[in-house]
């Protein structure tokens, strides 16, 4: 059996099996997200329909990988309910809870986790009860067994547990990232859930397609001496953008330096940063014509002062006007999709170069961290009570 082109054995000698299975699993994955949350909705509804209603503001958290998936939802959950969302990671609440909990403004805290068992997980829950009156919980976790999904004391909360697959076993988040990404994108639109059954289907054959024709690209791409990555993206895909810098930093043991911006904050002094060892990624809106005025400005800005090493775009489908060495699109066709559904797409070429440069360093991609200096489930973190 071959994964990412590999054969299974020689994956396991390199460390990777772990790795090249969740990467390539992800759009079957997606399909079991649908199934499960579709025969859940009743009660999903009836959780939200409660906690929306008395809720004056939404918070979407999680630490690290899962603290993005905010940053990609903000926008579709405050334009579907109506409600301030705000995208705030577990790891700021914990150190500063009183600069985003009021005691007053009752809350809907959503909550991402693979393991669940992240020391910052729980404690944000339990500021969120001790400074908020009212706060209510949703908790999207990988890991039936852990502390997240076993945490019953809440009389405000629902629990969904992620299929089984999306509890990835290596230290990068992939599978479980794309999976808590697409239930979030989901659970927003949970009202209309049956309708949205032919995005993930057209999502699904557009990952399945794109890992086919591009892998080999991508690969190439990471036998390249570059050094330093930029990964631009904006809306929702600044997210995205996000997660793809800490994914190719993580696999490389932080040998490739990584920044992520969006397209009209890179000019305000980040741009230095690009220099001849550095790969430039960009993450192109499909259906918001004035986001996309910006990226091709920014893209022919590029001309002027220091040349990266190598230029590549990430796209719904191919971006004729742009002249790029690598134009990476999913679909052939300009189908109506709407942009937040190519989130778990997008995430796909970040991933695959990671792997394959992990195997160019000569890291073990299921665990590339060589010193232990991070590992799958943070350690070492000491709650302390609010005082």
């Amino acid at each position: 059996m071959k994964y990412l082109g590999i054969d299974s054995d020689e994956l396991t000698q390199l460390g990777g099996i772990h790795t090249a299975i969740e990467i390539t699993q992800q759009p079957e994955l997606w399909q079991k997200v649908w199934e499960e949350l579709n025969a859940a909705k009743p009660s999903i509804l009836q959780f939200l329909n409660h906690a929306l209603t008395h809720s004056q503001r939404i918070i979407l958290t999680g630490a690290g990988t899962s603290a993005f998936i905010g940053l990609s939802l903000r926008s579709v959950f405050q334009q579907t309910t109506n409600i301030p969302t705000e995208a705030v990671a577990t790891t700021d609440i914990v150190s500063h809870p009183n600069d985003y909990f009021l005691e007053k403004i009752p809350t809907l805290l959503i909550s991402f986790a693979r393991s669940g068992n992240s020391p910052e997980s729980v404690a944000a829950i339990d500021l969120a009860d001790e400074i908020c009156k009212n706060c209510y919980h949703l908790i999207i976790t990988c890991n039936k067994d852990g502390n997240l999904a076993r945490y019953h004391s809440l009389p405000d909360k629902f629990i969904i547990t992620l299929p089984k697959e999306a509890n990835d076993v290596s230290l990068a988040m992939t599978s479980s990232y794309s999976a808590m990404l697409l239930t979030g994108l989901l659970i927003a639109k949970i009202e209309k859930l049956e309708s949205t059954k032919k995005s993930v289907d057209a999502i699904t054959k557009y990952a399945q397609a794109f890992i086919f024709r591009f892998a080999d690209d991508l690969r190439e791409i990471a036998k390249l001496n570059f050094n330093r990555a930029v990964f631009l993206g904006a809306g929702s895909f600044y997210g995205t953008a996000t997660e793809s810098t800490l994914k190719l930093q993580e696999f490389t043991d932080g040998k490739v330096i990584c920044k992520n911006d969006s397209y009209l904050g890179f000019r305000h002094g980040p741009k230095s940063v690009v220099d001849e060892n550095t790969l430039v990624v960009y993450i192109l809106s499909s259906s918001n014509e004035h986001a996309h005025k910006y990226e091709k400005d920014l893209i022919g800005s590029m001309k002027k002062g220091t040349t990266p090493m190598l230029e590549m775009s990430i796209s719904k489908t191919e971006p004729k006007a742009l002249h790029l060495p690598y134009k990476f699109h999913f679909s052939e066709y300009d189908k109506e999709l709407d942009d937040e559904f190519l989130l778990p797409c997008y995430i796909l070429p970040a991933q695959i170069i990671g792997f394959y440069k992990s195997i160019e360093l000569g890291l073990r991609p299921d665990a590339p961290s060589v010193n232990n200096d991070i590992t799958r489930v943070v350690e070492g973190v000491h709650i302390y009570s609010l005082v």
